[in-house]
């Protein structure tokens, strides 16, 4: 029983591309070594003391929401998350964030919800945008002349991966070759088999620097007839994106769909609140999981007739509502996000059968945990969703 941590990372970046994260967010692999069996794995949006206290030792917490940051300069077992670091090392466990590239992948958060609510996906709300199409050079130069030849491909649009730039990787070698009649080689001679001490380095650059990636190649390379390849590189999958929008089976009261949302969503202090004609008829959803109020402009010419999301604020919310008739509902950020513990769970569950046993977490990680009212929730989940 068990499987290797490194394969379980290769399914989760199948299945949520780590390109598709947003530039300023930290996924994959937060501790943990690949090389090490993994007994299980626990899904969760967040790697709590309370949901770590769930996960069994020599496993796997696969969290939504980033333990480590923005501004993270210590993990010192003395601070929250340090112990927490320190406390899942201890104990043979790993953890593995996938956040906004899981908001974006297809299926991803916001299918996960709109599958919840049953709903039909017709289309992705925002589409994921920026995505660079490349190619991966392969390109092999004698050891002396390595560095040049990637200096200038570097000056020529390669090596350039999210926020770094000169990105390379290289491997010795041999290269062997037999000058024939009419070749001027730069080393070797005429009718003699040579054989050179090589790199054999590789790059990414975008489709759109092909030319001049090639002429800077040539240009810096001390051969007559340079040896490289050119791979095209296939890009992120269709239909990426934040948000989905999804069609109900049949037309129903906003009122309606309010408790739908209501029934099919994990209960919370927050609860649903909804801004909006009751008998509004509505068919076609906007859904984002996660704090979506930045795609109000968005879901205003999107032609549905509501939207679901969360975190929304009264300003924007207020001013939406001024300008569409689009009604708003608003649920807990966590419950929003709850339904991908299902999808991802199913995603490894499907891929290794019986030989790596998956679980969701059954702790409530929403932050509010008590409301004015006669029912008091508890710590658990008390809906499966």
């Amino acid at each position: 029983m068990g499987v290797r941590l490194a394969e379980v990372i290769g399914v989760l970046d199948e299945a949520y591309p780590p390109g598709l994260a947003q530039s300023w967010d930290s996924v994959g692999l937060v501790c943990g070594d690949p090389a090490d069996v993994v007994d299980s794995v626990t899904v969760a949006i967040d790697a709590t003391p309370a949901v770590v206290d769930e996960v069994p030792e020599a496993s796997l917490l696969l969290a939504h929401h980033p333990l480590l940051l923005r501004g993270v300069d210590t993990v010192a077992a003395s601070t929250p998350k340090g112990a927490l670091v320190h406390g899942l090392i201890r104990t043979g466990r790993s953890l593995f964030t996938a956040h906004t590239n899981a908001d974006s992948a297809t299926p991803g958060v916001s299918d996960a919800l709109a599958g919840a609510l049953g709903l039909t996906v017709e289309a992705v709300l925002d589409p994921h945008a920026g995505v660079t199409v490349l190619d991966k050079w392969v390109i092999y130069v004698p050891r002396e002349n390595s560095e040049a030849v990637q200096a200038a491909v570097f000056a020529a649009g390669a090596g350039h991966i999210g926020d770094y730039s000169h990105c390379s990787w290289s491997v010795a070698g041999t290269g062997q070759f037999l000058p024939q009649d009419g070749a001027s080689p730069a080393i070797g001679s005429v009718g003699t088999v040579e054989r050179v001490a090589e790199d054999r380095v590789e790059v990414v650059a975008p489709v759109r620097a092909r030319t001049a990636v090639l002429a800077a190649m040539r240009s810096a390379h001390p051969y007559e007839e340079p040896a490289f390849d050119i791979f095209a590189l296939v890009p992120p999958p269709a239909g990426t994106g934040l948000g989905r929008i999804g069609r109900l089976p049949r037309p129903e009261p906003l009122s309606a769909f309010v408790a739908r949302v209501r029934a099919a969503l994990p209960e919370t202090s927050a609860g649903v609140r909804a801004a909006g004609d009751p008998d509004l008829p509505v068919s076609r959803v906007a859904v984002c999981g996660g704090s979506g109020d930045s795609l109000l402009g968005t879901v205003a010419a999107a032609d549905v007739q509501a939207y679901l999301t969360a975190d929304l604020r009264h300003h924007p919310a207020d001013e939406h509502r001024r300008a569409s008739e689009v009604a708003l509902i608003d649920v807990a950020h966590w419950a929003s996000e709850f339904p991908w513990c299902g999808q991802a769970a199913e995603v490894l569950r499907s891929r290794f059968r019986g030989s790596l046993p998956v679980r969701v977490a059954t702790v409530r990680t929403d932050p509010w945990n008590l409301e004015s009212g006669p029912e008091h929730r508890t710590g658990e989940i008390s809906h499966e969703g």
